[in-house]
């Protein structure tokens, strides 16, 4: 009996056949990512200028189903929650991304300044970051929130508070790994000034690392927006929020399940989005994932 034994195709081995798999992935990653961020997107902007009804508007029967006239039915009030999702979608965008902004405003810069500084300062900030990192976020969020009060602002602040010292933190491993490669060497020695040396080196070096911790600051920062705000400690009424929408929602859950299901569901897919959307863009910047091409 003969065993005839397969043979594997040459083009199957070939560096260009190993690179479609990556591609493909990243190519993935984009859309999927690109196609669920988009759409929360587009649902923000456009509660902007228009919602099927006011927040205030109690008109409405009461946990009525989704219908013609209430596209996702109504709350135990009467509101529409078609119109209280818009504007959710848009408090989280706003949320996730003043956070964020904030966290990489005050992380990327003490972490510069920790690669950069001298031994016993590169130290007492590295302290002061692991004292940060361990302290709860939501904790520290509550803090702030009791100081200043429930709003938006104190939410964006105590999330990108909480949010800096991890940025902080990674910026300075990546900055003192880029520091110690022969090109910066040769930079320094051709006369390059700290300053430059960090623009025109440093960061175009470190940001594509910190795209994917980014995007997971901001879904971290709309978890935390929608805990505080089910807690009572969020942007106050007559702003929606997902979080407070489940919370309004639990004791009804049996009677009108489409007011917990969806704000839920709203959640995952921006969370999921977001990731799969930086992941994709981490993997198209990446010096490294470039030369592999």
């Amino acid at each position: 009996m003969t065993v005839t034994i397969p043979t594997i195709p040459d083009d199957a081995t070939s560096p260009a056949a190993s690179g479609r798999r990556p591609r493909a992935r990243r190519s993935i990653n984009l859309a999927v990512g690109g196609v669920l961020f988009g759409v929360i997107a587009v649902v923000a902007l456009v509660s902007l200028v228009w919602t099927p009804f006011g927040l205030e508007d109690t008109t409405g029967e009461r946990l009525m189903p989704p219908s013609a006239e209430h596209w996702a039915g109504t709350d135990r009030l009467g509101r529409d929650l078609f119109s209280q999702l818009m504007v959710g979608a848009r408090l989280a965008l706003i949320v996730g991304f003043g956070s964020v902004l904030i966290a990489a405003i005050l992380g990327v810069t003490l972490g510069l300044i920790a690669a950069v500084a001298s031994r016993w300062l590169d130290d007492a900030i590295s302290s002061l970051l692991d004292i940060a990192i361990a302290f709860p976020t939501l904790l520290l969020a509550m803090l702030i929130v009791a100081w200043r009060g429930a709003s938006m602002e104190s939410a964006i602040l105590a999330i990108g508070l909480a949010g800096a010292a991890v940025i902080a933190r990674l910026t300075r491993i990546t900055t003192t790994r880029v520091l110690a490669q022969d090109f910066i060497t040769a930079s320094r020695t051709s006369g390059t000034g700290m300053l430059r040396l960090i623009g025109i080196h440093v960061l175009p070096n470190v940001w594509p690392t910190l795209i994917v911790p980014f995007a997971l600051q901001f879904g971290g920062a709309v978890v935390a927006e929608a805990s505080l705000s089910y807690l009572g400690l969020g942007s106050p009424p007559p702003n929606a929020s997902w979080g407070r929408m489940l919370q309004e929602a639990q004791s009804t859950v049996l009677v009108s399940p489409a007011a917990a299901i969806l704000p839920g569901i709203l959640l995952v897919a921006t969370i999921i989005g977001m990731n799969l959307l930086a992941d994709g863009l981490r993997d198209v910047a990446d010096p490294a994932s470039r030369s592999i091409r």
